[in-house]
């Protein structure tokens, strides 16, 4: 079995898949290092855990419990926000991996540091364990570095100040799903409370809206997405440095427009605020998906994934009546399934180390 594990600052999310990525078990603990609660499949129980490594501990017991040998796991791969120009491609856990994925902090300073305490709970836990790491920017690692690359002096550039995308394994997963089927340039949505799209050629991505952070490109839940660099610096200086970093990933987006971030709950309303969110959220898509539609030279279809690309068609029909031009182009619903991606790109890793 391989075990995919997600972690964050106080929590821990897993998802057991069997080698033919069967998903067989799925589990979180919350508030660690609190009044922790540990909850497996539809089971929730209240425990201690006042570190990752407790958690994770306690949470393989719990497996165990359910029926799930956790002696049969064969290998554990984990979620990495970014990294960096390090890796384009998923990796398998050696020291030298784990000090580039370090190196990679000042790009994720929330992120990183976190994932890598994920690593650190198994290595301490099962330290005979083969541990993988997937990254949400490897995927646009094939990105031209024409579209990479800011219009900065070298100096900022070798500090690391480049577009990087994410939700890579999102769109890996969209791959993957279509197998033999994958349009050749395919416009492909992720929208969540994170939301994102790319430009897919030929399976690879060529652009994505997302830059050097998660926050630039679409409309979000809370993040303002595309803005003026004035207007940062602007905002910065009127309510310094970490309040601004707060306003602009944390309250804008649908909820600054609207006071809410849950697109359902926009839907259901009908005030005037709530209609301009909804409609800014699918006009700027759209405007975005013009700009990844020029850099594949067209589009042969058109894919949404997450949880309102997923669930919402209003959405999906706003944006797509905005990208009507283009003509009769096929439509599909992937979805979103990172964590399925993940432990496939582990089983790749694992097969390949052994031909």
């Amino acid at each position: 079995m391989i075990l995919v594990v997600n972690a964050g600052s106080s929590s821990l999310k897993v998802s057991l898949f069997t080698t033919d990525l069967t998903q067989i078990a799925d589990g979180a603990v919350s508030n660690i290092g609190g009044a922790s609660i540990l909850t497996l499949n539809d089971q929730s129980a209240d425990i201690t855990a006042k570190d990752h490594a407790s958690a994770l501990q306690q949470m393989l017991g719990a497996l165990d419990q359910a029926g799930h040998k956790t002696t049969d796991i064969s290998a554990v791969a984990h979620r990495v926000v970014h990294g960096g120009a390090y890796f384009s491609e998923p990796a398998r856990v050696t020291p030298e991996v784990i000090e580039a994925i370090r190196a990679c902090i000042p790009l994720a300073p929330l992120h990183n540091p976190v994932n890598l305490l994920g690593i650190e709970a198994i290595n301490a836990l099962r330290p005979d364990m083969p541990q993988f790491v997937s990254f949400d920017t490897a995927f646009h690692a094939t990105n031209p570095d024409i579209a990479k690359r800011y219009a900065i002096p070298d100096q900022q550039y070798a500090q690391g100040i480049q577009r990087y995308g994410f939700h890579g394994s999102s769109y890996a997963n969209m791959v993957s799903e279509f197998g033999d089927a994958l349009p050749d340039r395919l416009l492909a949505l992720h929208l969540g409370n994170g939301a994102s799209l790319c430009a897919i050629r030929y399976g690879q991505s060529v652009a994505s809206s997302m830059g050097y952070s998660p926050m630039s490109g679409l409309v979000m839940g809370t993040r303002c997405g595309e803005i003026d660099g004035a207007a940062v610096l602007r905002i910065a200086h009127d309510l310094g440095l970490s309040e601004a970093d707060h306003l602009l990933n944390k309250q804008s987006g649908l909820k600054g427009l609207a006071g809410d971030n849950n697109m359902k709950n926009l839907l259901a309303r009908s005030d005037a605020n709530a209609r301009f969110a909804v409609d800014h959220f699918c006009y700027w898509a759209a405007r975005e998906a013009g700009s990844a539609i020029v850099a594949m030279g067209g589009v042969d279809a058109i894919a949404f994934t997450g949880g309102i690309g997923e669930n919402a068609a209003p959405i999906r029909d706003k944006i797509l009546d905005h990208l009507a031009f283009l003509g009769s182009v096929d439509v599909h619903i992937i979805p979103a399934d990172e964590e399925r991606q993940i432990a496939r790109d582990a089983i790749r890793i694992q097969s390949d180390s052994t031909s």
